[in-house]
């Protein structure tokens, strides 16, 4: 063992329990970053429920930022709480992106990351350590001190190990794979060289693992051309030798390339599964890609065709990495309507019969239910035209994917009277927010695949809105109750703004930094990657509480769509907004994290910036449990039973672990 990099913090006592591979109990644990490869992030547990969870309390908290390393480690503090409250959460913007944009982790921690729980040991990355904690506790058991950098991964991944290979920890840090002994924390042997795989293309996501691959996806510069390719790899768990790559471009003889006209396809980046994780169906061996879209973002005049795999969900064999399938919910994306979360695995129940299918959903909050062996939608899709623009040079799709069912599950339109009135929020901020529509020029919107228009240096301003935009659902993906055949997804109304204009030289372009393409969006504040429509709320000295967006609440919602008929089982605003006044607090408004449901019949939420962690009724969307920390919880939460017999639930709350049971 290298002394300076594996610290273990067990006491002697506590030895003997780890000297064997950790088992996993399959009732008990939370053993990947979705639970189970189906992505259901479904729990069997049952002694948190309905009738009980109000009676949840703090049960430990570790800090992530500040726990000095040493032997028995304890946890910190618990962060300050405050008894539930009935209102239901707050305005967030949103996160991630290709390479990690708009949603950074601080230097020392991993906010968005969820932990894993394998047979009462919980292990999570935390910025340039990987840790593993006593799950009933939170006290330290051992960590490895990352050498020569940190850890962007949203997670760790757990395999088993087999007759020669004891159980690992696996993690990407940069372009490098780690892997680690589960019991010790020490790099693997015979793992790349001293527990580390050079992966060349960076991912900040979680592997798959499946028997002995690790599958990864990229994180790549949103870098129209000359930047890393997009493509997903698997590699060996034992060595960390890379097995096979899937090109996210097709290249010449490829099935795609056809759908990139005039050379597009060429040193094409973005394209990449950039989201927190991927999806397997180990019935037949399937994994299932959600690509994003081309680099760059919003002018797209260099690439012309539909740009296959771009905002597809790809199927492919896992051990191979050849195509099965694809379904493309974009075509020649102008609007950076990625695909960030991999898609949950349902059952239909229709007519007597059972259809295999899977649920995917993207930026646009269009939720596409398809049969998962054979990609084709379950309850149709129609093509239909869409409005073309102005900006030169571009190729606009004269039509796009509509699924007929489920409905937008979030705001797809605007109008002028969609602005708030002082009814709404307060006088000032509906002031504010019309002075921004009148300062834009107006928006001009046409649906959800409303084009950018053009707009010419020194010309009055022609603005664009769309949405969801900056809203929808984002990373933090869905859950899925198997018996119910509920899904479950977050998805908060933010718009994104703007114009197609000239490429200014050294303008900070979200799609175009070191691009050589000669046109972006701009907006009425420059260049830059956002612009939305939201304006300051202030209080009676003229003090900022915080932005709240511009057209009318509810600004964040909870879904449950019922797969079986595509119909919406149940919606409910998810999250207060405190800088409004009393009895106009109830807008809702989240962040990019998700959902879990257990068989307590109960849905686990945080993704807030309210700072509160919730618990709704699954079959209803009943709030019945909220507790408020010191800080926001903008990951998807996780249960586990301890080695105590005792169910927990926790999360990541900015910079702590916080875990909550019943007294």
């Amino acid at each position: 063992m290298r002394i300076r990099y594996a610290v273990i913090l067990a006491a002697a006592g506590l030895l003997p329990t780890l000297a064997q591979t950790p088992k996993p109990n399959s009732g008990a644990d939370w053993p990947m970053y979705n639970r189970d490869l189906a992505g259901t992030r479904h729990s069997p547990l049952t002694q948190i429920n309905a009738t009980n969870v109000s009676n949840m309390k703090l049960a430990w908290s570790y800090r992530l930022s500040t726990a000095p390393a040493g032997r028995g480690t304890a946890p910190a503090p618990p962060p300050a709480a405050e008894p539930p409250e009935e209102a239901p959460a707050a305005q967030g913007g949103r996160g991630g992106g290709r390479g990690g944009r708009g949603g950074a982790p601080a230097p020392t921690v991993n906010p968005e990351a969820t932990p894993i729980v394998i047979n009462g040991i919980m292990y999570l990355p935390a910025g340039s350590r990987a840790l593993a904690l006593e799950a009933d506790t939170g006290k330290l058991v051992w960590e490895y001190k990352i050498p020569n950098g940190n850890t962007t991964a949203r997670g760790v991944a757990y395999w088993p190990g087999d007759s020669s290979t004891p159980a690992r920890i696996l993690f990407t840090a940069g372009r490098r794979l780690m892997s680690l002994n589960a019991v010790t924390g020490e790099a693997s042997a015979g793992f790349g060289q001293d527990g580390s795989a050079d992966i060349k293309v960076p991912w900040n996501g979680v592997p798959l693992i499946y028997k002995n691959l690790a599958v990864l996806g990229a994180t790549v510069g949103e870098i129209s051309q000359g930047g890393d390719p997009g493509d997903s790899r698997a590699f060996d768990v034992r060595t960390g030798a890379k097995l096979w790559e899937f090109h996210s471009v097709p290249r010449p003889g490829e099935l795609g390339h056809e759908t990139w006209l005039d050379d597009g396809w060429k040193n094409r980046s973005g394209l990449n599964v950039w989201g927190w994780y991927l999806t397997l169906d180990e019935k037949t061996g399937t994994v299932y890609m959600p690509f994003g879209s081309p680099a760059g973002n919003y002018w797209g005049g260099d690439r012309p065709g539909n740009n296959l795999f771009g905002n597809s969900v790809v199927a492919v064999d896992a051990l191979t990495g050849r195509l099965k399938w694809y379904f493309q919910t974009v075509h020649h994306d102008l609007w950076d309507s990625d695909l960030p979360p991999a898609p949950v695995l349902v059952d239909i129940k229709q007519n007597g019969k059972t259809i295999p299918a899977l649920a995917q959903i993207g930026k646009q909050a269009w939720m596409f239910i398809l049969n998962r062996e054979t990609g084709k939608p379950v309850f149709g899709v129609e093509e239909r035209p869409v409005p073309a623009g102005d900006a030169p040079g571009e190729w606009y799709s004269p039509t796009q994917p509509f699924p007929l069912k489920p409905p937008p599950l979030a705001r797809i339109s605007f109008k002028k009277e969609d602005i708030v009135t002082p009814e709404d929020t307060t006088p000032e901020h509906a002031k504010a927010c019309k002075e921004i529509f009148e300062k834009a020029g107006g928006f001009y919107n046409a649906g959800p695949f409303t084009p950018f228009l053009f707009h010419e240096e020194g010309a009055p301003p022609r603005s664009t809105i769309i949405f969801p935009g900056n809203g929808g659902p984002n990373w933090g993906g869905m859950a899925a109750d198997p018996k119910l055949g509920y899904v479950y997804v977050q998805t908060h109304d933010a718009a994104l703004s703007g114009w197609v204009e000239k490429k200014r030289e050294g303008g900070n372009y979200g799609s175009g930094n070191g691009s050589p393409q000669p046109y972006d969006r701009g907006n009425i504040n420059g260049p830059g990657p956002y612009n939305g429509f939201a304006a300051p709320i202030r209080d009676a000295s003229g003090r900022m509480l915080g932005n709240a967006p511009c057209q009318k609440p509810p600004w964040g919602r909870l879904w449950a769509v019922n797969a079986n008929t595509g119909e919406i089982a149940w919606v409910t605003t998810l999250g207060i907004n405190e800088g409004l006044p009393p009895g106009k607090q109830n807008v809702g408004g989240s962040g990019s994290a998700g959902p879990i449901v257990t068989a307590g019949g109960l849905v686990f939420i945080g993704a807030t910036n309210d700072r509160r962690i919730r618990a709704f009724d699954s079959k209803t969307g009943k709030e019945v449990w909220a507790f408020k920390l010191d800080q926001g919880v903008n990951a998807n939460p996780l249960t586990y039973q301890g080695k105590n017999g005792k169910q927990y639930v926790a999360a990541i709350a900015t910079d702590s672990v916080v875990a909550f049971s019943l007294p």
